[in-house]
């Protein structure tokens, strides 16, 4: 779309009028964005309306990613630029005395998700709408967001999210496509006069799920897609049911909360029903909606492609066979056919304790008919595959195992794909953690390596960036990011170096004012800014950055004159708040920080700096500016990584083990051009299968690592006996689960080559300019057509 800055101001003062009665220089900054979100929307609802009506009439092949989290962020300067009119807004604004960054910060951040898992939909949504294909997200709208973060005495404190309070300019109740999931009481089957089973079903209860639809903008053309997010509301028929305050608990908590607590009972049950909840919820929709196109239910999968995002939504498998079964009176035979044809399976990690495992007790008292349908398809795997494989291979592989219900192997077992999201990643679940069903399955498991929304990630958190390639590549890196190779013909073109150099200052000023205000910190923009975001967890391996930082200062105090280069190390994380070990870290992290930023000893050649409440937003802050990339995760442990491709896009320099997405960034810009330290996957497993890993003997025999080790205990960081210990204790009693001090003096190694080429600051620049060229290898936009061409079989839209 397109209209004149003297248009906008117009229609924008009239909007004001109209919805409040002010005129601009009366109205609060949330009154104003509330009016540019409106007129936004208003912009592209016809265009929303369209592409439906559009898939309807074509009877276009649609995709249906359900995922738990989505983690879009704010959404006014996406929606701005996807339009095409970001400039023309934010001058026409500028002329009316309004700062459009005034606007944003009214915004609240959308965060329905944890991390990788939610921000990796959001971006396949986005690439969805921008490549044009028909792609629509599936999830729940939690009334709080991911706990708020705050730091208390340097422990991580969990505040409620209300992110809905001043309500969603973005969202669309849509009361009318509203559905019932039915949840508990006893399902009989009773057997019909053609034989067939029937389920007949006692008690139980039915909560009401309302989609809230969200317009998914497409990159300059006309496609908006659909968000569609389920709240849960209470039936008129089931109203008495909900008198008391145990049963209205019950329903808040449906849609509450991502991932309530389940260390309990009652948290277990409740996490159970939320994913029923938004997997019936949609499943129903989207079988509505095939049954208004009058096709045969055995060609569904013609029409329909469903997703399962991580093992969360892989009850779609059975709901599905509940649909054709139950209401289209099916026979198990071809209900099988069209859903195994219609659902795929991305895996996203290989650690066990991720790949979801229910009760079986918990699923009956639950979903009681998606319970006997379950067992069904268990029954009818074992009898399928005996004597073709040995009994071994079946036992391990069958869904209900030891009385638990493992949903990888549901998900697995009912779809006609399996991807892992990195090479590595892929090879390793065919080689380990899935062997046994690639013996079964070979031809449904492939690699889809990650993508990231490069738009979001380029021109709105670094426009400074974006208008400095634009002067020496021109735009079309904007259409396509594989243009940045274009960067290669000028990497000795030392105006442009110096430029990337200048914007890059730009960008640390920045966060470094950022810095100031939030954590009372003073840091150096001249400094490296050497950063970890991601979710704490043991295998990200947050405490051995911490490790590096407490020898940096043991080093500086027994010699203030050590040459290094200043360097402020920066993280950015949330724990689960029932996870005591991460929380525990970050304890540590804010001591010793306290501890290095007011020793005066140190003359600020390190600072280190835990920034509080990461998501989204402050993601597009730090990135620009970092100019270390820490992706340090235990070699065979991180599935893919995003944030590795992030900080590549930004141009900073990847320091990272051989594991996930790092191995193929590495193969992208050349191994002169990255940080590479650690145990490879293989040497890891050697580990595994000789069983010969001791942390003690490393922690005895290194004077190095003996003395960083004991800073956690002696008292040398004050304030955390207690966490100290239980870090002393994981890594010398318990043997370091995840190899920390048998990667710790490479990783040294590899920290002392970053200093030492930051000091070359053409080789510097060089590497810098090298990883951004390269990073449109990482474009989501370009996995997105992968996901389409070989397992959802879309093609782009159909104009009329």
């Amino acid at each position: 779309m397109t209209f004149t800055k003297k248009e906008f101001k117009k229609e924008f003062k009239e909007r004001l009028q109209e919805r409040f009665a002010l005129s601009v220089s009366d109205a609060s900054n949330k009154e104003l964005y509330e009016t540019l979100g409106k007129l936004v929307t208003s912009h592209y609802s016809k265009n929303w309306k369209n592409t439906r009506q559009g898939y309807l009439s074509e009877k276009q092949k649609q995709v249906f990613y359900f995922s738990i989290e989505f983690l879009p962020g704010r959404m006014l300067k996406s929606n701005l630029l996807n339009l095409g009119i970001l400039d023309t807004v934010s001058e026409g604004l500028d002329d009316l005395g309004i700062d459009l960054e005034d606007l944003v910060q009214e915004e609240p951040d959308m965060a329905l998700g944890n991390g990788g898992l939610g921000r990796l939909a959001s971006c396949f949504m986005d690439s969805l709408a921008s490549i044009g294909m028909p792609g629509n997200g599936n999830g729940i709208r939690y009334e709080y967001g991911l706990f708020k973060q705050r730091f208390v005495d340097g422990y991580q404190v969990e505040l409620p999210d209300e992110w809905l309070n001043r309500g969603n300019i973005w969202e669309v109740r849509r009361e009318s496509k509203a559905v019932d999931v039915h949840f508990g009481g006893k399902v009989d089957l009773v057997e019909q006069a053609n034989g067939q089973l029937k389920p007949m079903y006692r008690g139980g209860y039915s909560i009401k799920a309302i989609p809230y639809d969200t317009g998914m903008t497409g990159f300059e053309n006309d496609t908006v897609n659909t968000m569609r997010l389920w709240s849960a509301e209470i039936t008129k028929e089931d109203k008495a049911k909900f008198q008391n305050f145990e049963g209205r608990q019950e329903l808040e908590n449906l849609t509450s909360v991502l991932y309530p607590d389940d260390s309990n009972e009652q948290g277990r049950r409740f996490r159970l029903s939320q994913e029923y909840f938004f997997v019936s919820a949609g499943m129903q929709s989207i079988f509505k909606y095939y049954k208004t196109l009058n096709l045969p239910m055995m060609e569904m999968n013609k029409y329909i492609a469903i997703h399962i995002n991580d093992t969360h939504p892989a009850m779609c498998v059975a709901e599905l066979m509940r649909l054709l079964i139950d209401e289209e009176n099916m026979s198990w035979e071809k209900a099988w056919d069209v859903t195994s044809k219609v659902m795929s399976y991305t895996n996203h990690t290989i650690m066990s304790e991720a790949l979801e495992k229910w009760q079986s007790s918990l699923m009956k008292e639950v979903c009681p008919r998606i319970f006997q349908i379950i067992e069904e398809i268990d029954r009818r795997y074992v009898e399928e595959w005996q004597g073709v494989f040995d009994e071994g291979l079946i036992k391990r592989t069958r869904i209900i195992r030891h009385d638990q219900i493992h949903m990888a192997h549901l998900a697995i077992i009912g779809s006609h794909s399996v991807n892992g999201v990195a090479k590595l990643h892929s090879d390793l679940l065919k080689a380990v953690v899935l062997k046994d069903f690639y013996t079964i399955y070979p031809e449904r498991f492939n690699n889809k390596t990650n993508g990231i929304a490069q738009r979001r990630w380029s021109q709105l958190s670094n426009p400074m960036l974006s208008t400095t390639l634009d002067q020496y590549i021109g735009k079309s890196w904007r259409k396509d990011t594989n243009n940045l190779r274009l960067l290669l013909n000028h990497e000795d073109n030392k105006n442009l170096l110096s430029d990337l150099e200048k914007t890059k200052f730009e960008n640390k000023k920045r966060l470094a004012a950022y810095i100031e205000e939030h954590n009372g910190v003073t840091v150096s923009p001249h400094a490296i800014f050497d950063v970890q975001i991601k979710r704490l967890h043991a295998y990200k391996r947050q405490l051995m950055n911490l490790m590096h930082i407490v020898k940096l200062y043991l080093d500086l105090k027994e010699n203030p004159n050590l040459d290094i280069t200043p360097r402020v190390f920066m993280f950015g994380a949330k724990a689960a708040p029932s996870y005591h070990f991460a929380k525990s870290v970050i304890k540590l992290i804010n001591e010793t920080a306290n501890l290095i930023n007011n020793d005066p000893d140190i003359q600020d050649k390190i600072k280190v700096v835990f920034l509080e409440n990461y998501n989204v937003s402050l993601a597009e802050l730090i990135i620009p500016a970092a100019d270390v990339s820490e992706q340090i995760s235990l070699a065979s442990k991180e599935a893919s990584g995003t944030s590795n491709m992030k900080f590549m896009l930004n141009g900073a320099i990847t320091l990272a083990t051989l594991d996930g997405a790092n191995i193929e960034i590495r193969d992208a810009v050349g191994e002169e051009n990255i940080a590479i330290f650690g145990l490879t996957e293989s040497e890891v497993y050697r580990y595994y299968n000789e069983q010969n890993y001791n942390s003690a003997d490393i922690y005895h025999n290194n004077p190095v690592i003996n003395r960083v080790v004991n800073a956690f205990v002696d008292g040398t960081i004050p304030n955390c006996q207690m966490e100290g210990q239980e870090i002393f204790d994981s890594l010398i009693t318990y043997n370091d689960e995840f190899f920390v001090l048998r990667d710790f003096m490479s990783y040294c190694e590899a920290q002392a080559w970053i200093d030492a080429s930051y000091k070359d600051k053409k080789k510097w620049d060089k590497m810098s300019l090298n990883n951004i060229a390269h990073a449109g290898h990482f474009s989501a936009d370009d996995t997105v057509r992968k996901y389409s061409e070989d397992i959802w079989q879309i093609e782009p839209i159909r104009k009329g």
